[in-house]
């Protein structure tokens, strides 16, 4: 479900990306892609009609905003991002208030499963959730868990080094193990909180649903999180 919907948002972007800004016409011609990508994921059609409404009310009313940024040579934001976040506010507001907190564990170090699709986002946003809680004062460690794909593991590095919030990967291990023992290392470290991330899925994968269970089971985070 989450890929075709990832699909069509991919599509609406591609489809802006050039395009010096969000008129009717443009926003008219991506919003078909979301379109369908939602009705294929099965998404109730008074959802899909009430979700394109508010992104294409809000996409026009930023029209001239963005139009007037451009003149001014001042603008810092692409129409197809733009477009994209709209799209991202609009979905956490047709969702409804959420809780918002982050848990904690009642004793030790308290876990943050990072999960979903790869190209998601995944890592970036597991980057910038250690620097929220850096920033609030809690001692963090990221784990590199996602072993299929080496430039998560570096990019992860890389991170780490730009935030000075320390990384935890392994050579030769499971994303199990791996995870198991930077739950070790950050519980001897003084660790606050620790943030795994995970391997990211094309698809709805078996065996790396099993490996997530496995985690979880091993490490029993205090919060999961998806990124879409």
């Amino acid at each position: 479900m989450f890929e075709t919907i990832s699909k069509g948002f991919r599509a609406a972007k591609e489809r802006l990306t050039g395009e010096g800004e969000l008129t009717e016409e443009v926003i008219g011609e991506a919003l078909k892609d979301v379109r369908m990508s939602l009705l294929e994921a099965d998404v109730e059609f008074r959802v899909v009609k009430q979700f394109l409404n508010g992104v294409r009310d809000k996409a026009l009313g930023q029209k001239v905003k963005l139009v007037a940024r451009a003149k001014e040579e001042t603008m810092r934001v692409k129409p197809a991002d733009h477009f994209i976040q709209i799209c991202h506010d609009e979905l956490v507001e047709l969702m409804g208030p959420v809780d918002t907190s982050i848990n904690r564990a009642r004793k030790g170090v308290s876990g943050i499963m990072m999960v979903g699709l790869q190209g998601s986002g995944k890592t970036t946003s597991t980057g910038k959730l250690a620097r929220k809680l850096q920033k609030a004062g809690f001692k963090v460690m990221m784990v590199a868990a996602d072993i299929y794909r080496p430039a998560a593991v570096h990019q992860l590095k890389v991170l780490g080094e730009r935030l000075d919030i320390p990384v935890y990967s392994e050579d030769g291990a499971s994303p199990v193990e791996i995870c198991a023992h930077a739950t070790e290392k950050a519980a001897n470290d003084g660790v606050d909180f620790v943030l795994y991330d995970t391997a990211g899925r094309l698809t709805v994968d078996e065996k790396l649903m099993v490996e997530l269970e496995e985690i979880n089971a091993k490490v029993t985070p205090a919060n999961i999180f998806l990124v879409i």
